[in-house]
């Protein structure tokens, strides 16, 4: 999962709603959204198990909602365990938001770098393996970005999209997951003189920064690679959700929806 937007506590019907789109090689094996046994609603990955993103209705009604993004930078080793397990983790377990979060935060030298986001009824925490970002963070109630650097770190692609994701957020008209769906669509890239320096060359850097990344076969690096999803999810003030998730072929042709509703 490469970006995603958050409103957490800042609407007055719905207490949290995403928009997110996960890139990722083609041809890493990956289960779309389904309910996993347990009550888990998320995508899984094929290698290793765990998740990018995904939620579950509580025992006692609540919402526990956990997501994932790798960090750039950093090296990745076979010592390393699979990040995917910190969503998954959170999602089938029953620890709180904040114990989970630094019981992670503890152990967060075992994985390469990630931002996590986990969620209950009680709070949410953002927390990754920078020790300069100063996790675990309890968020305050507002709109959050996140792609890979730290969380609001202004990559063009996360304030663009974060702008237009706040006017949805606004409008009078009701929150769809469709209407998410295609926000997380824009294929635009910005100048180049726009771009971040995160350490790749200028050539990957422009590829990587649109919202929906397009994948490029005759690419010299990073062949193969692009946007296989974009998920919504609209949780409402009493409880129930939509859960939406729209998969692309190579050519980032929509392939098929997935819909959920639960509560």
């Amino acid at each position: 999962m490469c970006l995603i937007f958050i409103s957490y506590r800042s609407h007055a019907q719905y207490p949290l709603v995403v928009a997110a789109n996960r890139d990722e090689f083609f041809a890493r094996e990956t289960q779309q959204a389904h309910l996993w046994d347990g009550g888990v609603l998320a995508g899984r990955d094929g290698r290793a198990g765990g998740t990018w993103l995904g939620v579950r209705k509580a025992e006692d009604g609540g919402v526990r909602f956990a997501a994932l993004t790798n960090r750039r930078g950093g090296t990745v080793t076979e010592a390393n365990r699979s990040r995917g397990e910190l969503s998954a983790n959170f999602l089938n377990g029953s620890a709180s938001a904040a114990d989970y979060a630094h019981a992670v935060a503890a152990r967060a030298d075992d994985y390469a770098g990630f931002n996590l986001l986990v969620a209950d009824d009680e709070a949410m925490f953002y927390i990754n393996n920078d020790s300069a970002a100063g996790s675990p963070n309890a968020l305050e109630a507002g709109c959050y970005g996140l792609s890979n650097g730290v969380l609001e770190e202004p990559w063009p692609k996360l304030t663009s999209g974060k702008r237009r994701f706040e006017e949805l957020l606004a409008s009078p008209q009701r929150l769809e997951t469709d209407a998410l769906i295609h926000m997380m669509n824009d294929r635009s890239r910005p100048a180049p003189h726009e771009l971040p320096s995160t350490g790749l060359s200028a050539e990957l850097e422009h590829r990587l920064s649109s919202v929906f990344i397009e994948n490029e076969p005759g690419s010299e690096s990073l062949q193969d690679y692009g946007t296989l999803c974009s998920t919504a999810l609209i949780v409402n003030s009493g409880g129930a959700l939509r859960f939406h998730e729209r998969n692309f072929d190579r050519g980032g042709r929509a392939e098929r929806s997935h819909f959920f509703h639960l509560g």
